[in-house]
């Protein structure tokens, strides 16, 4: 479909309508979309015939209708409507809203404004989220690159708000590396905000997508950055918080993803810190699960298995036992040892020595010289 066919749409028309009316989650438009779809259902808002509760939730703006100018404005960014109707629309990542209960406000989006040509079904396949405080240390920040940016060296997507602190530092180490990111705003996605993420938000649509359920021309306000965080949690196989204070936005998007069952992760920091106070009383509490590193991350949130095996350090010397490890412990580090030196310091017979060091020198492990024995470099 083009541009000017979307624009000329009935049905997208009346998404883009009712999601500039209802600005953010509503569950009863949505049930009301999904049993009549959204040209009826924008037709009831348009002429009022609606329960009480949807009555009073859409009258304010049911008058405003820039849909297509909104679409128009998307499509010029390079970016466009994604619905229900459409195939990348994330529906099993979408079904995390159905065992949160009934209150009106848990609802999922109705629909997402996405700018960035990559599927967002495929961009939240496989996808952890990063947040934190915006007042990041150079501790948190160091962190948060690391794991960001191993995870997306995997192939994983990082899910973040693109605010200042935890947020950029996530979003930066996942185009550092090259990887996927998505930006989730609390606002409309012709808004840069924060104004100094401009720049940012314009790479993350490059190399992701920068989303919102926000239509364009809305404003970020407090109450659409909490509604925000469901999406952040949602859109994700599991969540990490890197440095939170106990009230925070982090926490809140952290309690969103135990509702919705995803595994909540946070990073320890000093007990001097107040910027890692949330983050080490969830863990104490058993809210979050302790992690360090990418693998840790891996092993919570990842298919069962494929974080299990940790990077261990081996050495070439584990293969030694015994009698073999006792001579090669007594060779010195530098320099050499008699054979009479090495039986005393290792307590092996002299007769076994020899043995044993034939037997290294095999192996690579030691060489004989003019003064003894020393180890292979």
């Amino acid at each position: 479909m083009t541009s000017v066919e979307v624009w000329r749409n009935p049905r997208v028309l009346a998404w883009a309508y009712l999601s500039k009316v209802v600005q953010g989650p509503c569950a009863p438009l949505t049930k009301l979309v999904e049993e009549v779809g959204p040209e009826e259902a924008a037709r009831a808002v348009r002429e009022r015939d609606l329960s009480e509760y949807l009555g009073e939730r859409t009258v304010a703006r049911a008058h405003v209708n820039t849909a297509a100018q909104d679409i128009e404005l998307v499509a010029q960014m390079g970016g466009r409507l994604v619905t229900p109707d459409d195939d990348e629309w994330p529906a099993w990542r979408m079904l995390a809203f159905d065992g949160l209960g009934h209150a009106r406000t848990d609802g999922p989006p109705l629909a997402l404004w996405v700018v960035g040509s990559r599927s967002l079904a495929d961009l939240t396949d496989r996808a952890v989220s990063v947040v934190g405080t915006r007042a990041a240390s150079g501790y948190g920040e160091h962190v948060t690159g690391e794991i960001a940016g191993d995870l997306a060296v995997d192939g994983w997507t990082i899910i973040s708000g693109a605010a200042f602190g935890i947020d950029g530092a996530a979003h930066r180490a996942a185009l550092g590396v090259g990887g996927r990111t998505v930006a989730v705003l609390a606002c409309g996605v012709d808004r840069a905000y924060p104004a100094g993420h401009a720049r940012l938000l314009r790479q993350i649509s490059q190399n992701g997508a920068v989303v919102s359920e926000y239509a364009p021309g809305i404003s970020p306000a407090k109450h659409r950055f909490l509604a925000r965080n469901r999406l952040v949690a949602a859109l994700s196989d599991g969540l990490v918080v890197v440095e939170a204070g106990w009230r925070s936005g982090a926490r809140n998007t952290a309690t969103w993803g135990r509702r919705m069952g995803r595994p909540v992760m946070a990073v320890p920091g000093p007990v001097t810190s107040v910027s890692s106070t949330g983050c080490n009383r969830m863990i104490r509490e058993g809210e979050a699960r302790l992690v360090a590193r990418a693998v840790d991350v891996v092993e919570e949130a990842g298919p069962v298995g494929l974080g299990a095996c940790d990077e261990e350090v081996v050495r070439e010397t584990d293969s030694l036992e015994g009698n073999a490890l006792l001579v090669y412990e007594a060779l010195p580090a530098r320099g050499s040892q008699s054979v009479p030196g090495l039986s005393e310091e290792s307590g092996v017979p002299i007769g076994t020595v020899r043995a044993v060091l034939a037997q290294l020198e095999l192996d690579a492990f030691a060489v004989p010289t003019e003064e003894g024995w020393a180890r292979s470099r």
